[in-house]
């Protein structure tokens, strides 16, 4: 089973980026703030992962180590820290600055991999990396708006990029050693209580939101957390956190072509070009990117 896992992990992140897309267009549907946005979809999809480890998979909660189990709980606070900045980003700033902002987490995994983990990147693979980061530039069109009304939202979306690094960075560590059921567990349990202490210390309404609020966040819940969260946590168990960071970039791309069938958003030459742009990129970058060797923590 884990030879068939490791043979099509790097598809299934690819699957998880396009379910990760929908995010902000969904999170732009839901009139709630973003505190009650982050409770109910952690709230939803908790449950997922609790009782199959709680009835069948014990062991390997009481396997983690003390060290394992509170960097598991840290990087869930930084779960936590990316939700609600994304979410206020992409209703406080314009979409396109939210997503080319946000989509700079594979530089500071990059950071974190060579600084921290003292980890050799192959210089073609972080070549792609900015090539991609650059393609994504274009299709957004550069529209990064540094004005008195979008300067919340931008500043919100560099801190969901930072946040998402040192989660993926995290992640990437955590998941050689650490069941990804386990994991995912205590990663969702430690982002829900952030959440749930934010809804009472910000005095968020727990109800009485629209019907049609409740509706997406299943939807999101469905898409996002569990087709796209979750499954590129259980991913790092086989690639490394740049790669699943680096085709993360890709959602530029993928968020692009949704918003012009859900938007109806037609994409002028200048997001077609750099949508080629990003996909060279990821190409390159998966050509040459050593994943085994470079870029994985084996302590």
């Amino acid at each position: 089973m884990k030879n068939i896992a490791q043979r099509y992990a790097r598809v299934i992140v690819v699957v998880a980026v396009l379910c990760g897309s929908t995010s902000g267009i969904i999170g732009k549907l839901i009139t709630a703030n973003a505190m009650a946005i982050g409770f109910y979809r952690l709230t939803l999809a908790l449950p997922f992962f609790l009782l199959p480890v709680l009835f069948k998979k014990r062991h390997e909660l009481r396997a983690i180590s003390r060290k394992d189990l509170v960097w598991s709980l840290v990087s869930g606070f930084f779960l936590f820290c990316h939700f609600f900045c994304w979410f206020t980003a992409v209703k406080s700033t314009t979409v396109a600055s939210a997503i080319i902002l946000a989509d700079l987490h594979p530089i500071v995994v990059m950071l974190v991999t060579v600084i921290i983990l003292h980890k050799k990147i192959p210089g073609p693979a972080a070549f792609g990396v900015f090539v991609a980061l650059m393609g994504g530039g274009i299709v957004v069109g550069f529209d990064i708006r540094f004005s008195a009304n979008h300067l919340s939202g931008d500043f919100f979306a560099i801190a969901t990029a930072i946040a998402m690094g040192v989660y993926f960075s995290i992640g990437g560590v955590l998941r050689k050693r650490v069941p990804a059921n386990a994991y995912i567990l205590l990663v969702f349990s430690a982002c829900w209580f952030c959440f749930t202490l934010g809804m009472f210390v910000t005095k968020t309404p727990f109800f009485g939101y629209p019907k049609s609020d409740y509706l997406w966040l299943v939807v999101m819940t469905i898409l996002c957390q569990l087709g796209a969260h979750a499954v590129l946590n259980w991913s790092m168990g086989f690639v490394s956190a740049l790669y699943v960071s680096a085709w993360e970039t890709a959602e530029i791309v993928s968020a692009s072509a949704l918003a012009m069938v859900v938007l109806n958003e037609t994409p002028g030459m200048s997001k077609v070009l750099g949508g080629i742009i990003v996909i060279c990129g990821l190409l390159y970058y998966n050509h040459h990117e050593n994943d085994r060797d470079a870029l994985t923590n084996k302590v």
